[in-house]
């Protein structure tokens, strides 16, 4: 028997995005809504957890900064791939956010006149990273879920695991998700929902992503005839510690942190002369391929390439008050201690500019379901994120779209689940993973398709290589006969991996499509075949859909206001 579970709001994902949707949602429906925050991890174990370096937005515009100067930074940084009216907004709201979190308890550092503090992170004309030492994203998780707390409306159902997205009429009806306590499947039946399940990043075996982002938010949207949008785009954070590809932020470098390559150059003034290691992400993490393809990197014993953060030159206190985690982690996972030696670094998968494609209010087209934070793409990031934007855009989005998602449940009644979609999943899940005995190993499926992404759609790419790689991706899709050899229905992760890696097959076809239809070089889509950026027939965004014959590939176009293409540099 499938349990059905009432509610008028459905949030998906307990990181930032989804706990400030949830809040919003709560405080909009004005205590006649009930708020179901689903996440299959306890919110405070999501991956938002990790976020180190700062939340960017403009406080002190009587300093120099200011809304046009943060609205340029961020279309500059996107590589003009950016939707300027959607730029705008965001650049608007930010200070908002900050403040209203300060007002439910955020632990802000200080400036010595009391002020809130910020850094400066790479792209950015001024420093607007507002920071809490190196540990930002912890304190803001613990801020907002203590938030949620207060509100008798919201109930938090966690290690509950979506598996598909539930239609009617052409209006969203809810989700069946699996219970990992009991094994059983229950129907979230809701007015209206908002999807915030996060990035992608285990697709890539050396990422800087926990072990639960993965796709499952992607996939489920895909699968009920919604498109994903930009997957090609694709970000590499350039410091990730080597071997574990634990983040090492990139307030190190806001701070003062130099990169250096084998010679002990200071590589990043031959690429980007002014920003030098503060330039954007994907600029860097070229420099440092390059550096080490041109053989000035350095290798590990087992024969791993890296390059080196110096954070030597850097005041020992202050590595010690604003780096604390980054300094343990050094001396936890490397045996280093950076106050004296350098970190071993190289590009690692981190972040993705696409998603579920939204509109500037995070509405998809589904309607009655809305997106946001890294699961969604509503034009913000473009072909390139700056740092410190996403914990901010998570905020953003999260209110915009809870009180949207709240304001359609309380005018509208809720609409029947299709009972044919919930049998074909608990058909699906019980008979066909846990039934038969599995065939393939899937684990073996995971690492297999980790080392294609790694191998074909990295920093850089060229068309015979991702033709490779998609053709071996859709060779395991079609080979794919996954079961599950954990029969038991209490917390069986062997189902949920398995789970995991059919959203991570179908997604990596995505980026597969999209990436080899792109042929230009933009921001982080880095093409060696197609060296340039080509306006004219590529300023528009890549839509992919699922079809009966396999993938179709569509186009939005930029929404452009302000500031037209020129060439970026730093």
């Amino acid at each position: 028997m499938v349990e059905e579970i009432e509610c008028d709001v459905v949030v998906v994902g307990g990181g930032l995005a989804g706990l400030r949707a949830a809040i919003e949602a709560a405080k909009a429906g004005k205590g006649r809504l009930r708020v179901a925050l689903v996440s299959k991890t306890h919110p405070m174990r999501s991956h938002s957890v990790s976020a180190e370096g700062g939340t960017a937005a403009v406080l002190y515009p009587d300093e120099g900064d200011s809304i046009e100067s943060h609205v340029w930074d961020t279309v500059k940084g996107s590589d003009f791939l950016a939707d300027q009216p959607v730029v705008e907004r965001f650049a608007q709201m930010a200070p908002q956010e900050i403040i209203q979190l300060e007002h439910w308890g955020m632990p802000w550092a200080r400036r010595s006149d009391g002020r809130i503090a910020q850094r400066l992170f790479g792209g950015q004309s001024y420093p607007r990273a507002c920071y809490a030492e190196d540990r930002v994203g912890f304190f803001e998780m613990s801020t907002l879920y203590d938030t949620s707390l207060r509100f008798d409306e919201i109930t938090i159902y966690d290690e509950w695991f979506m598996t598909s997205i539930l239609r009617s009429d052409g209006r969203f009806a809810g989700i069946v998700a699996l219970s990992l306590k009991t094994g059983e499947l229950g129907v979230f039946r809701a007015k209206a929902g908002v999807l915030a399940t996060g990035g992608a990043g285990r697709i890539y075996s050396f990422a800087s992503f926990g072990h639960s982002s993965t796709p499952d938010g992607h996939a489920a949207a895909l699968r009920t005839g919604l498109p994903l949008m930009d997957m090609e785009f694709v970000q590499f954070h350039p410091t990730g510690l080597v071997p574990s590809g634990i983040l090492i932020t990139e307030a190190s470098r806001g701070e003062g942190g130099i990169l250096r390559n084998a010679r002990n150059e200071r590589f990043m003034e031959r690429y980007a002369p002014k920003a030098k290691d503060l330039a954007p992400r994907d600029i860097v993490s070229r420099a440092m391929v390059t550096e080490i393809r041109e053989g000035r990197g350095l290798k590990t014993e087992e024969g791993e390439d890296y390059l080196l953060l110096d954070l030597t030159v850097i005041e020992p206190e202050v590595v010690k008050k604003r780096l604390t985690s980054i300094r343990e982690i050094c001396l936890k996972n490397a045996g280093i201690d950076p106050i004296e030696e350098p970190i071993p670094v190289r590009p690692v998968a981190h972040y993705f500019m696409g998603g579920v494609a939204t509109d500037i209010d995070g509405a998809t087209e589904l309607a009655g379901l809305w997106a946001a934070g890294e699961v969604a793409c509503n034009g913000l990031n473009g072909a390139n994120r700056l740092g410190s934007n996403s914990t901010t855009e998570c905020l953003v989005w999260g209110r915009i779209t809870g009180g949207l998602a709240a304001r359609f449940a309380m005018s509208h009644g809720a609409a029947e689940p299709p009972r044919e979609e919930v049998v074909r999943e608990e058909k699906r899940i019980f008979d066909k993973l846990l039934g038969p005995a599995p065939r393939v190993n899937p684990y073996d499926v995971k690492r297999e398709l980790q080392k294609i992404m790694e191998e074909s759609f990295h920093v850089f790419r060229e068309q015979r290589g991702m033709e490779e790689g998609l053709r071996r991706i859709r060779k395991l899709r079609e080979e794919l006969e996954l079961g599950v050899a954990d029969k038991s229905r209490y917390y069986n992760t062997n189902l949920t991996n398995v789970l995991e890696i059919e959203a991570m097959l179908e997604v990596c076809e995505v980026i597969g499509v999209a990436a080899l239809n792109r042929t230009e070089s933009r921001g982080a889509h880095a093409r060696v075949d197609y060296p340039q950026r080509d306006d004219a027939n590529w300023l528009k965004h890549t839509l992919v859909y699922r079809a009966a014959e396999g993938l179709e590939i569509s186009y939005r176009d930029v929404a452009i206001t302000t500031y037209r293409p020129v060439e970026r540099q730093y």
